[in-house]
C-alpha cells in the first residue's frame, strides 16, 4: 500500500511527517509518487489558528470523493487538529477513517489493520528514541530535541494539543543530526516549542549547542524557538563562541506593551525583552532577529498597540510573522471580555505588516555590495538558470547556477534585493 502526507503548520509538524514516514516506511508502506495513486491520504495538521484548521477540513472534503473509484482508500487525521477534535470529526460525515494524536505515531500501523479508530492518549514518556525521520524534500535537517511545551500563553491552544514538555536523550539527538549529515543535510535546526527550555540530565541547551557545534562535517546549526523569559546569558555567549551557530535568532515579541504581555501570560516585560535583543547585538554585532507579533490581542488598547509599532522601530527586526489575534476555544483568552471586532483586528494587522515591510526591505536593501554565504538548496522557482538558497542571517538567495551546486556553500556578492530575496553573483 502507498501513503501520501499532507503537512500543515509549523517546522515541528515538519519533522513530525518525516518520521511519521519513517515510521510507516518500517511497517512495509511505500510513498506514492502524487495524491492519485496513493491508498492512505494523511493530513499532519496544525490547530494554532482556526483558519488552518478550515483549511484541513476543505481538503479533507475535497478529496472524499477518491473513495468513489477506490473503496479501499483510507483518510487520516493526525497532529495537533486531530489531537483537539478528531473524535468529534470522527462522529461527524467528514470522510475521516482514523485520527491519531502527537503521541501515537508508532501505533499507527496497528490502527491502519483496524481498531481503534482514534487513538489520541497523550504520553509524556513518548519522544520518539531509535526512529530516523525520513528529512524528505530538503537540503536541511530538523531535529527534534524537546516536545510539548509548559508555557500557558494565553492565547495558544499548544500545550492542551501537544502535552507537557519532555527533552529526548542528549545522545539520541547527537546520534540523529550525525544521521542527518550522512544524508548529505550540512545546515541542521534544532526543534521544540520552547529549545531554551531543554534538559537532560546534566546537559543544558547551551551545552548541547556545544556539543553538536563539535561534529565533523557539519555546516550550519540553527535552533527555533526561543523564549524571551529564558533566553539566557549563557545562551547568548553560547551562540557567539560557536562558529557554525548562525547569525540569526527567531525571538517571539507578541506585544510591544508590557500589560499586554502580562495578560497573555508571556513571563516578561518589553524591557526585559529589549535587554535580552541589546544583549545579543553587543555579543553578535551582525545578528538577524526574527520575531512574531500579534495584532488585536483582546483589551488592547489603541495605545498598547502603538507601543508594539514603536518596538518594531526601535528593534527593527529582520523580518515579523504578524498575524491578528485568533480566539482558540480552550484557551483563557478566548473568555476574555473586550474581544475587538474582526475589523479592528485585521486594520491592525496591516499597520503592522505595512510597517514591517518598510524596515524589512530597507534591511535588505543594505546588504548591497556585502559579500555573503549562501548554502544552495534547490534550483530557483523562477529560473532553471538560477540556483536559491539561504545566508547564515537567514535570509533567501538567489544567483546563476547549476544543479551540482546544491547541498554546497558558496560566497556571492549581493547586487539587489526585494523585501523578501537578496539577489547575488
Amino acid at each position: 500500500m502507498k501513503y501520501y502526507i499532507e503537512t500543515y503548520g509549523c517546522q515541528m509538524n515538519v519533522a513530525d511527517s518525516d518520521l511519521i514516514a519513517s515510521i510507516l516506511n518500517e511497517a512495509g508502506y511505500q510513498p506514492a509518487n502524487g495524491i492519485d495513486e496513493a491508498d492512505l491520504l494523511l493530513f499532519n495538521t496544525c490547530s494554532v489558528r482556526e483558519h488552518a484548521e478550515q483549511r484541513v477540513l476543505g481538503r479533507i472534503s475535497n478529496e472524499r470523493h477518491r473513495k468513489k473509484s477506490k473503496p479501499g482508500l483510507k483518510i487520516i487525521l493526525l497532529g495537533c487538529m486531530a489531537q483537539r477534535i478528531g473524535q468529534k470529526l470522527l462522529s461527524e460525515d467528514t470522510g475521516i477513517d482514523y485520527v491519531v494524536g502527537v503521541d501515537q505515531y508508532r501505533a499507527l500501523p496497528a490502527i491502519l489493520k483496524g481498531e481503534p479508530s482514534a487513538l489520541l492518549d497523550f504520553d509524556s514518556s513518548e519522544v520518539y528514541e531509535k526512529l530516523m525521520p525520513m528529512h524528505s524534500g530538503s537540503r536541511c535537517g530538523f531535529v527534534t530535541i524537546i516536545r510539548g511545551c509548559n508555557n500557558f500563553c494565553t492565547y495558544c491552544i499548544v500545550p492542551y494539543v501537544r502535552g507537557r514538555e519532555r527533552s529526548r536523550p542528549y545522545q539520541e539527538i547527537v546520534n540523529d543530526v550525525r544521521r542527518a549529515l550522512d544524508m548529505g543535510l550540512k545546515d541542521i535546526t534544532l526543534l521544540g516549542q520552547n529549545v531554551n527550555s531543554y534538559s537532560w540530565q546534566d546537559t543544558s541547551f547551551p551545552k548541547l549547542l556545544r556539543a553538536i557545534n563539535e561534529i565533523e562535517g557539519l555546516y550550519r546549526l540553527r535552533f527555533i524557538t526561543s523564549h524571551p523569559k529564558d533566553f539566557s546569558d549563557e545562551l547568548i555567549e553560547t551562540m557567539r563562541d560557536c562558529d557554525k551557530i548562525c547569525e540569526h535568532i527567531h525571538l517571539p515579541l507578541q506585544s510591544g506593551d508590557t500589560e499586554t504581555l502580562d495578560r497573555m501570560n508571556r513571563g516578561y516585560s518589553y524591557e526585559h525583552y529589549l535587554s535580552r535583543v541589546q544583549k545579543l547585538r553587543s555579543a553578535i554585532p551582525n545578528v538577524a532577529i526574527t520575531t512574531d507579533l500579534i495584532a488585536g490581542f483582546p483589551g488592547e488598547t489603541e495605545t498598547q498597540f502603538e507601543a508594539t509599532l514603536a518596538a518594531m522601530q526601535e528593534i527593527e527586526f529582520d523580518y515579523a510573522f504578524c498575524f491578528k489575534y485568533s480566539p482558540r476555544s480552550g484557551t483563557q483568552a478566548a473568555d476574555y471580555q473586550e474581544q475587538l471586532s474582526e475589523a479592528t483586528r485585521l486594520e491592525r494587522l496591516q499597520r503592522m505588516i505595512d510597517l514591517q515591510r518598510d524596515i524589512t526591505y530597507r534591511k535588505f536593501q543594505n546588504q548591497i555590495g556585502k559579500t555573503v554565504e549562501v548554502y544552495v538548496e534547490d534550483i530557483s522557482k523562477k529560473s532553471k538558470e538560477q540556483i536559491s538558497g539561504k545566508t547564515r542571517d537567514f535570509k533567501i538567495a538567489v544567483l546563476s547556477g547549476k544543479e551540482s551546486q546544491i547541498g554546497s556553500l558558496i560566497e556571492a556578492k549581493v547586487i539587489d534585493a526585494t523585501a523578501g530575496t537578496l539577489i547575488c553573483e
